[in-house]
C-alpha cells in the first residue's frame, strides 16, 4: 500500500505543481516601497501602501514593502534591503533621512528610486552631480515659487499687495524667494512684516495691513496661523484678499478656514477626472485615497510604463526619457529629474475644499 500511494504521488505532484504555475502571476517588475509602517508617521506610510498595492494589483507587479524609520543613517540598511530583495525600483522615501544614505547604495546597484515626499535641494544636487538614477515626484520649491509669482502678477495687478511670514525658515525663504522675481516683473510690496505664529488673535497685524493700505496678502505660514489672520481681518470690517502657499494642505483646525481664502498648492488629486475610476474603486473598498495614495499609485503606473519602454537600456535611463498619463495627470521629468509639469495650482477654499476659483 505504501508503494502504491508512492507511486502515484509523484504524477500527483507534477499536476499540483503544474497547476500553481499556471495560477501564479508573472511579475512586471519587483518594486521596493519606502515608507513608514510605524510610529507617527504611519498613516502616512499607509497611505502610501494602498495606494502602490493597488496598482501593482493593478499592473500585475511585486511590491515589497520596506520599514522607513526616518533616522538619520537609516538609509543604508533600507538600501541593503531593497538589493536583496532584487527590486527594479524603489518608491516611496518620506524623509530625507532615508533618502541620503541609501542613494548611493541604490545607484551602484543600478535601482531608480522615485521620491513622493522629500524636497530637499542638496540631495537632487548630489544626484545629478553623480548620475544618480534618482527623481522626485514631490514638486520642487522652486516649483511654488514659481507657481506663486506667476499668480500675484497675474491676478493681482495693481493691488496694494502685502508679503508677510512667521518667521520659520520655512516660511520666510517661501517669502524672500519672492521678491526678487515679483520686482522684476513690476509688483513691489507695500509692506513686508514678519509675525509671530501659533497666536490666539492677529488684530494688531491686521490693523498694520490696514494702515500700509495693504488689500492683498500673500502669507508665508502655516494654516492654522492664516485663518486667524482671515478671522481677524473680517472682524475688523478690513477687506483684505489673503493667500498662502503649500502649507494651506493641512487640517481644518483649531480655527476654520474662512470660504474664499486663497492657496497656491497641488490639487485634491481624488477630484481629478483622471482619477475618477480609481478613486471610485477606492472608496467602494472603504477607503478615502488621501494624501499620498494616489501619489503611489501614480508611481507604480509610471514605474510599469517606464519598464516596458525600457528595451535594452538601464530603467534609470527610461525613466528619464518617459511621459506617462496617470491618475493625477502626466507624468515626465525635465534634465534635472524634477516634474516636468508643475503640479501647484491657485485654489480658493469653498464649502470645506479647496477647489478651483469661481472667479480668476
Amino acid at each position: 500500500m505504501i508503494r502504491t500511494i508512492m507511486t502515484f504521488r509523484p504524477a500527483l505532484s507534477v499536476i499540483f505543481t503544474s497547476t500553481l504555475l499556471c495560477a501564479a502571476p508573472a511579475f512586471s517588475m519587483t518594486i521596493g516601497l519606502v515608507a513608514p509602517q510605524h510610529g507617527p508617521y504611519a498613516l502616512l506610510g499607509e497611505q502610501m501602501e494602498a495606494g502602490a498595492r493597488a496598482a501593482s494589483q493593478a499592473s500585475d507587479d511585486k511590491l515589497v514593502m520596506i520599514d522607513e524609520s526616518c533616522e538619520a543613517g537609516s538609509g543604508t540598511a533600507i538600501a541593503d534591503e531593497l538589493i536583496a530583495a532584487k527590486v527594479d525600483a524603489a518608491i516611496g522615501f518620506l524623509c530625507s533621512e532615508s533618502l541620503e544614505t541609501s542613494l548611493p547604495k541604490l545607484a551602484d546597484a543600478h535601482i531608480p528610486a522615485l521620491t513622493l515626499s522629500v524636497r530637499w535641494p542638496t540631495i537632487m544636487e548630489d544626484a545629478l552631480k553623480k548620475h544618480w538614477p534618482f527623481y522626485r515626484m514631490a514638486p520642487s520649491n522652486k516649483a511654488e515659487t514659481s507657481k506663486i509669482v506667476d499668480v500675484l502678477v497675474s491676478q493681482w495687478p495693481g493691488f496694494a499687495v502685502a508679503l508677510i511670514d512667521d518667521g520659520t525658515i520655512r516660511g520666510r525663504e517661501l517669502v524672500d524667494s519672492l521678491r526678487a522675481p515679483l520686482e522684476q516683473r513690476g509688483m513691489k510690496a507695500v509692506f513686508n512684516d514678519t509675525y509671530r505664529p501659533g497666536q490666539e488673535q492677529q488684530i494688531s497685524l491686521v490693523r498694520r495691513l490696514k494702515k500700509a493700505g495693504a488689500t492683498h496678502v500673500f502669507i508665508g505660514g502655516d494654516r492654522a496661523d492664516i485663518s486667524i489672520i482671515a478671522r481677524d481681518a473680517k472682524a475688523e470690517s478690513i477687506a483684505l484678499t489673503v493667500m498662502g502657499g503649500d502649507g494651506m494642505r493641512a487640517a481644518d483646525r483649531p480655527v476654520p478656514l474662512a470660504d474664499s481664502v486663497l492657496a497656491v498648492t497641488t490639487p485634491n488629486y481624488a477630484t481629478l477626472p483622471s482619477a475618477q475610476a480609481v478613486t471610485a474603486k477606492f472608496r467602494k473598498n472603504n477607503i478615502e485615497p488621501d494624501g499620498y495614495t494616489l501619489p503611489a499609485y501614480a508611481a507604480v503606473q509610471f514605474l510599469n510604463a517606464a519598464s516596458q519602454q525600457a528595451d535594452n537600456q538601464p530603467l534609470g535611463d527610461a525613466i528619464a526619457k518617459t511621459m506617462v498619463q496617470t491618475v493625477i495627470g502626466p507624468i515626465s521629468f525635465d534634465a534635472h529629474h524634477e516634474l516636468s509639469e508643475n503640479p501647484y495650482q491657485l485654489l480658493e477654499w469653498r464649502d470645506g475644499a479647496f477647489q478651483t476659483p469661481l472667479t480668476q
